[in-house]
């Protein structure tokens, strides 16, 4: 399978196709079609600490038959860890279940927060007051560790990325968003583009 390529902000180069991890089991068949997914040419695998199933992806990187450099690993924060003494040690978490030295692309899942003890919001009381720009910091020092190589952002609007741009040091490389021919969102897909912010559609086919 030939795949083309994003280049990112970063100068990375991100394959155009990816393989999902959403709502993939735990009982080795992800883990069997990650590796599947990887003999057939994708190097591009999406996944989120949310998804509860990085053990089986890991376990399928760990032997994988392709150098390292060739592929090309997304994972999220989830929203309890938006405090930024929380980012490093979720990125390790992160790192730890994929068994990854660094990721390629680390995104924030959602742009708003949940207190560190609720992983599913049932109220406003379990919302958290972070600002995002201080989640964002914390990510930035991420990418100074080495062991991620570009961060960006998932579900965030218009209005959220134009505040976030004006007081950024790094512009998200990525806003991974539901886009399709039902939910074409054209003036985020435009403002994010406008500002060198690559966009990857999830649900391409409808959600």
């Amino acid at each position: 399978m030939t795949v083309g390529y994003i280049q990112l902000n970063t100068g990375a180069r991100m394959p155009e196709i990816g393989l999902g991890t959403w709502l993939g089991d735990t009982d080795g068949l992800l883990a069997e079609t990650v590796t599947e997914a990887i003999k057939l040419g994708y190097r591009h695998i999406d996944c989120a600490k949310n998804y509860n199933n990085q053990k089986e992806i890991g376990k399928a990187l760990a032997s994988a038959n392709v150098p390292r450099e060739e592929l090309f690993i997304v994972s999220k924060i989830w929203q309890n860890k938006h405090r930024p003494e929380l980012v490093p040690g979720a990125l390790d978490d992160i790192l730890d279940e994929l068994q990854l030295d660094y990721l390629d692309l680390l995104l924030i899942h959602f742009p708003y927060a949940l207190k560190p003890d609720v992983y599913f919001p049932t109220s406003v009381d379990d919302l958290d007051n972070v600002p995002i720009m201080d989640t964002w910091r914390a990510m930035e020092a991420l990418v100074d560790s080495g062991k991620v190589r570009a961060i960006g952002v998932s579900n965030f609007s218009k209005s959220v990325l134009e505040k976030m741009i004006s007081q950024c040091r790094i512009v998200p490389a990525v806003n991974q968003i539901e886009i399709h021919p039902y939910n074409q969102s054209h003036e985020l897909v435009k403002f994010c583009h406008d500002n060198g912010i690559a966009v990857t559609g999830y649900c391409p086919l409808g959600g």
